[in-house]
């Protein structure tokens, strides 16, 4: 978790090339989250519908992200 407020605290700097690096690593931190989720959440027997609800996007765009899996 330290890692993820380390690069929180970064991604507010003054230093725009410190704050983008920072902004894109964290990207791809919740890209990483949300599969790990989401294939949590199908393991357990959730529909598409019900993690795109709690996603807050559609059953479609959840299934085509991360249908394949």
């Amino acid at each position: 978790m330290s890692n993820a407020t380390d690069l929180a605290t970064k991604a507010g700097d003054r230093d725009p090339r410190v704050g983008l690096r920072a902004v894109a690593a964290l990207r791809r931190l919740l890209e990483q989250l949300e599969s790990v989720q989401v294939r949590s959440a199908r393991n357990q027997g959730w529909s598409w519908q019900e993690i795109a609800q709690e996603l807050g996007v559609s059953r479609q765009a959840v299934h085509k992200k991360h249908g394949r899996q």
